[in-house]
């Protein structure tokens, strides 16, 4: 069995065939992660804890930045995974062509506004005055040079809905290399900061752009690729929006309580910031397993509901869960043994080890019920039901996470603390996720999202 090659999800047995398509992207999700966590490395290394601090700070806004992308990006897969199940070719072509020309839109959109909203935004979480300049540099660059990491997003989440998850993680290896590369050189090398590292990822994520677009060009068996498509119709321009639409409020919900609970994580100073870019940058890698799964989910429900098999829905949902809740089990404990060891590759400051190791004990309990979220939501998003796991969304990161966090500080306070325990911001996280991996139980059970397709799907042999 060829782990590295388009997989039909149609046929064969559910779960091996998630497994199948899940491996490759999980690889190249944590080559995707290598991105952050090299330019974290680097200019903790080189440059100083402070640095650590500003590429974190900055994370939050840039990725209320990209719900453009995130938004197009799954309902690109959602609509390519139903009509490659359907064998629907024209429609499959028109998608493709309405995705890209989507894209070059919103890369504009963000590579004029990007820079402007920066700078406001850092000042408005109270972002501390000693590290502000650097994120602001930051993300200028990453602004200006978006339509590649958004071109790449788009073009993957294409591919995946074809089947072709390998061909994601072979471009992010070689774009990782790059980066890892240029990372040192304009760094360590050349001393050029927080900038370098910037510049360092938007070449790099530009590599695995091109290389993603060649290799779609070279699927001319599946679909078409002809000027004409590269129109944006009405019609896939409204399904694309009906569908990505909520998935990109979804990420621009969870980017905005990020936005407001790194307020209070900028209230506990220097220190704390820098452990939670090292926590964030671990807890992206244990994560991995789940928002890979729920992406593999999304396809295999897709390509499934196109063909008309939603009883092989079913048993996919369910033992594909079951899998997914296993690994990040067994990655969870790997974690936890070597935790301390995982937060010396970012810093050689014990004090700083050893809250970031205390942060990352509170979390390990949520990890395997992410699992659940993320699998079943993927299942609910691949039949086209984008607005359920939204308001799951909104219900877990603001009615939840933002009082949670800030009523469990505040009731921390004492004399000794006079900002309350810096904990209590990741058991506030615990708790959210927790409830939303019920939520999401309760509602992939009562079966909404079965009448959801974007297509009057052909019934099953």
């Amino acid at each position: 069995m060829n782990l590295f090659e388009t997989v039909d999800m149609r046929v064969g047995s559910p779960v091996k065939q998630i497994v199948r398509f899940t491996i490759p992207m999980l690889l190249g999700n944590i080559a995707q992660q290598l991105y952050n966590t090299v330019d974290s490395i680097i200019v903790g290394r080189f440059v100083g804890d402070n640095a650590l601090a500003a590429v974190g700070s900055a994370g939050p806004i840039l990725n209320l930045m990209l719900v453009l992308f995130m938004g197009i990006s799954v309902g690109a897969s959602i609509m390519v995974s139903q009509y490659f199940g359907a064998m629907q070719r024209e429609d499959l072509s028109r998608t493709i062509g309405c995705c890209i020309t989507l894209t070059g839109i919103a890369s504009l959109i963000i590579m004029i506004v990007g820079p402007f909203l920066s700078g406001p935004l850092l000042r408005l979480l109270n972002t501390p005055e000693s590290i502000i300049s650097w994120c602001q540099s930051y993300l200028t660059i990453i602004f200006l040079g978006i339509a590649g990491g958004g071109y790449y997003n788009i073009l993957s989440g294409v591919l995946r809905g074809l089947g072709d998850s390998a061909s994601a993680f072979y471009y992010l290896l070689v774009a990782t290399g790059v980066n890892i590369v240029l990372d040192y050189v304009f760094v360590a090398k050349f001393g050029m900061g927080v900038a370098g590292v910037a510049w360092a990822t938007i070449i790099a994520q530009f590599i695995s752009a091109i290389l993603s677009l060649f290799k779609l060009t070279r699927m001319t068996k599946i679909f078409d690729i002809k000027a004409e498509y590269l129109n944006p119709r009405g019609h896939y321009t409204r399904s694309l929006i009906r569908l990505g639409v909520p998935s990109g409020v979804t990420q621009a919900i969870f980017s905005m309580s990020m936005i407001v609970v790194q307020s209070l994580t900028n209230s506990f100073g220097e220190l704390f910031i820098a452990a939670n870019v090292i926590v964030m940058r671990i807890d992206g890698f244990v994560m991995l397993p789940a928002f890979s799964f729920g992406s593999a989910m999304t396809t295999f429900a897709g390509q499934n509901i196109g063909a008309g098999k939603m009883d092989r829905v079913i048993t996919g949902a369910r033992n594909g869960t079951l899998t997914a809740m296993g690994v990040s089990a067994v990655i969870t404990v790997l974690i936890l043994l070597f935790g301390r060891t995982l937060m010396g590759v970012f810093t050689q400051t014990a004090e700083l080890i050893d809250l970031s190791y205390r942060m990352m004990q509170i979390l390990s309990v949520g990890y395997i019920v992410m699992e659940v979220t993320q699998c079943l939501s993927g299942i609910m998003r691949g039949a086209g039901d984008t607005v359920t796991p939204m308001w799951i969304s909104i219900i877990t990161s603001i009615a939840l996470r933002i009082p949670l966090a800030y009523g469990l500080v505040a009731l921390s306070k004492t004399p000794e603390l006079p900002q309350g325990d810096c904990a209590m911001m990741y058991i506030s996280m615990l708790i959210s996720w927790t409830i939303g991996a019920a939520i999401t139980f309760i509602m992939y059970r009562r079966g909404k999202w079965k009448k959801s397709a974007i297509l009057t799907a052909p019934k099953s042999n």
